[in-house]
């Protein structure tokens, strides 16, 4: 592809905050549950790439003809592939996740059953010209001047008024709405560099403890899976919890060994090794859609500990981003471990918010 002479580019980055900054200067963006994704056109060819620079191409083909109404004749882009609900109310996650599977035949049916839309929030580069050094506020402009909006391609709301993004943080959540992100409209484009300000949401909720899977250097305790139980009585893998220090993976394989002992006896999940790539269900052993080859397997425990944790949101009852372990709770029985605890933002219309 004949693109603008630049170097690699991977997307800017953020880093976590509490609450979202104030003072002039900042633009707010919402925060959207989906795959980040640089574009890269000239004229009838089209590049689309991960936050990993991983090719995306083949998995969204239906996303390339509006791209090319919509887009410059040669540009690079940064935005996010997100699929909307059947019902327009949201985004479904679970859909996106489908998309990515190696037969082509699969990948043009979903694409036609769960169309996704992308979503694009800065310009890296018009015809010859890079804009990686130009100020946010500049490259905003070009962008709202350069892209012609359809109902599968749209810009991303934006505000300088801070009271309008917190509004949006809490009234737009079931949109779709990881959070909130805050740039300064004097930045460049900083590839890699977290410069960004991200605020997502937060909520706590008690889990059972029905696993761990050893860490990637083969010592200790990588990660908890957790388990809620559903109205049935069946205990679901929604998330797990890691990022523990090297003297806590140690401390945990010691401390959950007596679990260890006939946990399979009796164990919800002692038919993961069976399942099938793409079963819905949720067990813990389905292997990764981004890397067939990845060990996912894992030590069961008796399911008799509960831990409390936070988690930005619960989508297709799993948890999505940001699960951490804040402390045992030895006052609670599994039992009570349910989906019935969580508080769930309501589904709304993203017509509501791109309108």
């Amino acid at each position: 592809m004949r693109l603008p002479v630049m170097p690699p580019v991977s997307p800017m980055l953020a880093k976590a905050a509490d609450e979202l900054p104030d003072g002039d200067g900042w633009l707010y963006e919402p925060k959207w549950d989906g795959f980040r994704t640089i574009v890269f056109r000239d004229g009838e060819e089209i590049e689309l790439g991960s936050r990993n620079e991983r090719p995306m191409t083949r998995y969204f083909p239906e996303v390339l003809p509006p791209l090319k109404q919509a887009l410059p004749e040669r540009c690079v882009v940064d935005g996010e592939l997100v699929v909307p609900r059947a019902d327009g109310m949201g985004l479904d996650f679970d859909a996106l996740q489908q998309r990515i599977h190696p037969a082509a035949s699969r990948v043009n049916r979903l694409a036609a059953e769960t169309p996704a839309m992308f979503i694009v929030f800065d310009v890296l580069a018009v015809d010859d010209d890079s804009l990686l050094d130009e100020p946010f506020a500049e490259r905003r402009r070009i962008l709202s001047e350069s892209v012609v909006t359809q109902p599968s391609v749209q810009m991303t709301p934006a505000t300088t008024d801070r009271t309008s993004a917190v509004d949006w943080f809490t009234r737009f959540e079931g949109a779709g709405l990881d959070g909130i992100v805050a740039k300064r409209l004097d930045a460049p484009y900083s590839p890699g560099e977290r410069t960004m300000v991200k605020v997502k949401h937060h909520r706590t909720a008690e889990c059972v403890v029905a696993g761990y899977r050893i860490h990637k250097d083969g010592k200790g305790v990588g990660s908890l899976l957790l388990g809620l139980y559903d109205e049935e009585g069946r205990l679901h893998h929604v998330g797990v919890a890691a990022a523990f220090t090297a003297k806590q993976r140690t401390a945990l394989l010691s401390e959950l060994e007596p679990l260890t002992h006939n946990a399979l006896d009796d164990h919800p999940w002692r038919d993961w090794a069976t399942a099938d790539a793409h079963q819905t269900g949720r067990l813990p052993g389905a292997p990764s859609r981004w890397n067939a080859t990845k060990d996912l397997s894992f030590v069961a425990l008796r399911p008799e500990s509960v831990v409390e944790v936070t988690f930005g949101q619960l989508q297709s009852g799993r948890f999505r981003h940001g699960v951490t372990l804040l402390r045992w709770r030895p006052d609670r029985t599994p039992e009570s471990c349910t989906y019935g605890q969580l508080d769930v933002a309501a589904p709304v219309a993203l017509t509501v918010l791109f309108g």
